[in-house]
Formats: C-alpha cells, structure tokens, sequence
C-alpha cells in the first residue's frame, strides 16, 4: 500500500471559471494530477497591498503527489494572471486504500 503521506491537495483560486479550467487541463494533460475540482463563486477576503479587498473567485482543488508539486506550481504561475496566486499543499494523513491507489496510477 502506498502511503498517504506521498499525496497532498493542492489549493489554488482564480479569477474566473474559465481560468480555473485552463489550470485544470494543463495540470491534468501534464499528468501532475489525478483530479481537479473546481468550486464555482466563493468569495474571497483578504489583505492586499495594504488594503482590504474582496473578490468572487474559483477555488480549484487538485489531487497529486507531493514528487508533483514544485511542477504543478510552475505551470500554475505560467498560466495564473495573478502576482502572487494562491497555491497551498497540503499533505494527506489518510485515505481509502482504493483512492489512493487511483492517485498512483492516475498520477505516474
């Protein structure tokens, strides 16, 4: 059984539907992830350049391997019109034997 800890979930917002679904298929068509969800009109607030901002945005979930992650930023800050895009890992501690077997396989 392959180890929870070589997975994470990748968190990245963007302006737009249309953005995060160019994320989404550049990672996937790389094979950096096995999954991305897209979460349509979140609203975001949050401090920038010294002011307080609000914005709808898209959050994109991504499912990878860790080995994955410095790649799937690159791409991410390639297509991303933001400065400073969020990207955020985090690594999973646990999951179903099956689903993670999928992430492996889904993510050579």
């Amino acid at each position: 059984m392959i180890a929870p800890e070589t997975f994470a979930v990748v968190l990245v917002t963007a302006p737009d539907i249309g953005l995060a679904r160019r994320l989404a298929k550049a990672a996937l068509e790389a094979k950096l992830v096995a999954c991305a969800n897209l979460v349509p009109a979140i609203e975001s607030h949050y401090w920038w350049e010294g002011k307080l901002e609000s914005s709808e945005e898209v959050l994109a979930i991504f499912k990878t391997r860790q080995q994955h992650i410095p790649e799937l930023e690159r791409v991410v800050r390639e297509i991303h019109p933001y400065d400073t895009p969020e990207f955020v890992a985090l690594p999973l501690s646990a999951g179903s034997r099956k689903y993670l077997a999928w992430l492996a396989d889904s993510t050579m």
